[in-house]
């Protein structure tokens, strides 16, 4: 009896998409009502997020850049669900979701410091609703119930949006704060980036379960599984999440099947350990920047010429951007203690005298 339950549910979980491999329309009634110009934006922004990635990670390897996780691939999950909000709405991402607080007002000089670990790098501008990237796994989840909580106790006609890979979803702040969420019918969405391994950890061995959008059934709250790979499914599943969670209609898990090109982190993960070349091969087929490009030439709305437009203007931004945080002043030791608390303790002012002595010399 149980396992055919299981299977029932399991069933209603198909794969949302709206592009196939080929960019073809493959599902004509939900194409999102997007002007040529938001189109060709979305694709502005893959693009310019892919030169990036590539940027990162070669300023990672010089030494110039701190922390950072490789996005390549999962372009279309970030940018297609961002491209469905409003400014005033909260994100509150994991530590590969820069891309999308920077496409919501921060300065991408911010987001290097913050990869640097540096202070400044987490002194968000004043209006800029985003909180610091989490690194703690699956933590940002439960926060995230509680920014929404907020939100409707306080009458906004906004959501909070939140960010986590599979591993995310094998976690206990996972369900309980979709489960908060869900029990205070707060205006959330929760998305879970399937890239298909919790670092090295196949997604088949981190749980049971058929889908991580089946998830939410437990949670009593809407769940569905989109391509990650195809922008416009992920904007049209984020919109329609929204909608529902303004209209107080509850909070959505979604769950978007992509794949992370490169390793999971640039602290020393290599992902040809865990992963074979024919599965990167399939994986590339499927390149949501490749898709997304036959789409929009087979609509007259992309061109070679603007493509490079966009890859200069993205390494001329980068450039200045690196620039400006070499800058910043470095961090003492002073300063963090003096970050740490509003009245510093005693042994906190003993260590405060103590390295301010020594920087002073």
């Amino acid at each position: 009896m149980s396992t055919k339950t299981i299977e029932q549910v399991e069933e209603q979980f198909e794969t949302f998409q709206i592009l196939n491999e080929e960019g073809e329309v493959v599902n004509e009634s939900a194409m999102p009502d997007l002007s040529d110009e938001q189109l060709q934006e979305l694709m502005r922004r893959m693009v310019y997020t892919r030169i990036w990635d590539q940027r990162a990670i070669a300023l990672n390897r010089q030494g110039r850049l701190g922390f950072y996780a490789p996005m390549a691939g999962q372009e279309a999950s970030m940018l297609g669900s961002h491209f469905a909000l409003d400014k005033e709405d909260w994100i509150l991402p994991g530590y590969r979701d820069i891309p999308q607080l920077v496409f919501h007002g921060l300065p991408l000089y911010q987001a290097f410091l913050w990869s640097r670990g540096h202070v400044a790098g987490s002194e968000f501008p004043d209006g800029l609703n985003v909180a610091v990237p989490q690194i703690i796994i699956g933590a940002q989840i439960v926060q995230t119930a509680g920014v929404a909580l907020g939100l409707k106790r306080k009458k906004k006609e906004n959501i909070c949006i939140t960010y986590t890979g599979d591993g995310g979803a094998s976690q206990g702040d996972f369900y309980e704060g979709m489960n908060f969420a869900g029990a205070y019918n707060a205006p959330a969405v929760f998305v879970v980036q399937n890239n298909r391994f919790a670092i090295s950890v196949p997604v088949e061995k981190q749980s049971a379960a058929k889908t991580i959008a089946q998830k939410a059934v437990a949670a009593g709250i809407e769940g569905v599984q989109v391509d990650g790979m195809d922008v416009l499914a992920v904007y049209a599943a984020t919109t329609e999440a929204r909608k529902r969670a303004l209209a107080g209609e509850g909070p959505t898990l979604i769950e978007t099947l992509t794949y992370r090109y490169g390793a999971h982190t640039m602290a020393g993960d290599d992902p040809t350990r865990y992963r074979t070349s024919e599965e990167d091969d399939e994986w590339a087929k499927k390149d949501p920047l490749i898709r997304f490009r036959k789409f929009l030439e087979g609509k007259k709305l992309w061109s070679e010429e603007q493509e490079n437009e966009v890859t200069e203007k993205a390494k001329e931004e980068i450039k200045e951007a690196i620039k400006k945080a070499d800058q910043e002043p470095k961090m003492k030791v002073t300063g963090m203690l003096n970050n740490m608390f509003d009245e510093a303790p005693v042994n906190i002012r003993e260590q405060l005298e103590e390295f301010t002595a020594k920087e002073s010399n």
